[in-house]
């Protein structure tokens, strides 16, 4: 799937949940939906944890 489809799939989910269930229920599937797509690229080793920590305590 590319971008440009995962990003248009994205959207109409947050549209269609601010619909039905109102505006903090948006948010807070965006933010689920956030977190499993960096879970998504740790899992794809596309992001390494340890740095992201490192960085996070203010090391390089």
């Amino acid at each position: 799937m590319t971008t440009t489809r995962f990003s248009v799939a994205v959207g109409l989910v947050l549209g269609s949940v601010w619909v039905f269930g109102g505006f903090f229920s948006m948010l807070l599937v965006a933010l689920v939906a956030l977190a499993a797509f960096w879970i998504g690229h740790v899992l794809e080793g596309r992001v390494d944890l340890h740095e992201v920590v490192s960085r996070l305590q203010g090391r390089r």
